[in-house]
């Protein structure tokens, strides 16, 4: 059964999530700044907010199943695009962006990611309805995809090194200046116009982009076939994504089993989708052209489930081990316990100064001096 909604609905929808995002993207360029912990935190619950609310439109004009559909495949997208923001993260090092200007950054990078995804939810949609035997190719390219994120194959650093050739096919077809000129991508030296170091770090940000959607909209596509539905997923995955990137700073170093959670979750949709092909299989060298009756498929809410579930197991794993370790290094300054890395002795004197930057208490009280005795 095909997904129907008034079209009032669908268009009004793409009009109002467009102009919010435009209007992020004006608060940005008329007020660059770092966003405070609190900022990030209300933009992030609005974001999530209004998602949760489309989802409950959905249920009201389409049905649960189609809302399911909705949530599962925006919490998808969101996780892929948190494990997005690791990428950026190393990029944003690489080129030594100003914290400032970082926020612009990350949005023309939505912007770009949007655009692609787009093009690749119309060409996978269109593939989809003409030649079901695709879904083998999702399968197998997901499951793929979720070993090379579970193992050094997919490691990060290897997304920005990808990215290099690129970076240094442009580095010697344009001139580019040695500093930022704040945000703009041209600026004049020695009267000279030239392209700023932030052209380099958009192509960065694009590249990036264009390989997460090669991986996410088959993983969205083995939860659901409606273009409308894989779109505004996206939509919202990304929305609230830039103040994500500063909500969770230095927090994204202790997700360090996030990959492994997104991993079990890629490779989850793989092979639905491989059951999904076999039960509709239409291959005249697989079961004579006929349908496999005996592959099960795999329902939205199972789907849902399994996905939060994941999700929810690699955060608390993360963040559980992460306190574990502070607190053994607090007990080890605490007893003087010190790795300097060259291994000397332990310091109780440099123990106790760390305590103290800890607390934010002075380490030692100054002593009166002694008397002068003659």
């Amino acid at each position: 059964m095909d997904l129907e909604l008034p079209i009032w609905f669908e268009i009004g929808s793409l009009v109002v999530l467009t102009l919010i995002l435009v209007a992020d993207l004006l608060i940005i360029l008329k007020r660059p700044h770092i966003p405070s912990t609190r900022e990030s935190t209300l933009w992030v619950v609005f974001y999530v907010t209004l998602a949760l609310i489309f989802a409950g439109l959905m249920w009201i004009f389409a049905g649960g199943e189609y809302a399911g559909q909705f949530v599962a495949g925006w919490l998808t997208e969101y996780s892929l695009s948190i494990d997005n923001l690791f990428v950026f993260v190393l990029i944003m090092t690489q080129f030594a962006v100003p914290r400032r200007y970082q926020q612009e950054v990350l949005m023309v990078g939505i912007i770009i990611a949007l655009v692609l995804r787009g093009l690749f939810i119309l060409a996978g949609a269109a593939i989809i309805e003409q030649f079901s035997w695709v879904f083998y190719i999702f399968g197998a390219f997901l499951v793929f995809t979720a070993w090379r994120q579970a193992f050094p194959g997919g490691d990060h650093d290897s997304d920005v090194k990808q990215e290099n050739f690129i970076v240094r096919l442009l580095r010697r077809t344009i001139d580019i200046s040695e500093t930022y000129d704040g945000a703009k991508i041209r600026t004049v030296v020695d009267g000279k116009k030239m392209f700023t170091p932030m052209i380099i770090v958009f192509v960065a940000i694009g590249v990036t982009d264009l390989l997460f959607a090669i991986d996410s909209i088959p993983a969205i596509f083995g939860i659901t076939q409606s273009p409308f539905i894989v779109f505004t997923a996206n939509l919202f995955a990304l929305m609230g994504l830039r103040q994500l990137y500063f909500l969770l700073g230095d927090l994204l170093d202790r997700l360090r089993y996030l990959h492994y959670g997104i991993a079990f979750i890629l490779a989850f949709i793989g092979v639905k989708l491989v059951l999904h092909a076999m039960h509709v299989n239409e291959l005249p060298f697989i079961n004579g052209g006929e349908h496999i009756e005996w592959a099960p498929e795999i329902s939205t809410w199972v789907s849902l489930g399994v996905i939060v579930a994941a999700m929810a197991v690699a955060t608390i794993a993360s963040l559980a081990v992460s306190a574990r370790e502070d607190k053994d290094k607090r007990a080890d300054a605490a007893a003087g316990v010190v790795d300097d890395g060259t291994g000397a002795e332990p310091h109780a004197e440099v123990a106790a100064e760390t305590v103290a930057q800890e607390k934010g208490t002075p380490s030692t009280v100054a002593q009166p001096s002694a008397p002068d005795e003659r």
